[in-house]
């Protein structure tokens, strides 16, 4: 597994941006698929975005396309989020999570980062 710590949440204006970043370190970064997930007060958690190792074609949910958009950098073992035009609705606890390429589940996690989007 990797290690990951979150950082870039806040409070934002609806409308705003914000970047969230995830600094991964222990096993090679480059053997894992990333992605970003969040988890609103009274629901359960929910896929946001991933990228895979090399950076091929990502994909998102459908309530942040357009919006957001993930991006990795191999070389700072970093993998990203920018958030633009956030609304209310984005406010939730954003995670980080990784899956090793001989893997089928995320199976490396961050602590979250609170992400809080007012109206």
């Amino acid at each position: 597994q990797v290690q990951l710590v979150e950082s870039g949440g806040g409070l934002v204006q609806a409308g705003g941006s914000l970047r969230l970043s995830c600094a991964a370190s222990g096993r090679a970064f480059s053997n894992y698929h990333m992605a970003w997930f969040r988890q609103a007060p009274g629901k359960e958690r929910e896929f946001v975005a991933a990228i895979s190792r090399y950076s091929g074609i990502p994909n998102y949910v459908d309530a942040v396309k357009g919006r957001f958009t993930i991006s990795r950098d191999n070389a700072k073992t970093t993998v990203y989020l920018q958030m633009n035009s956030l609304k209310p609705e984005d406010t939730a606890v954003y995670y980080c999570a990784g899956r090793s390429v001989a893997s089928t589940d995320y199976d490396s996690w961050g602590q979250g980062t609170q992400v809080t989007v007012s109206s």
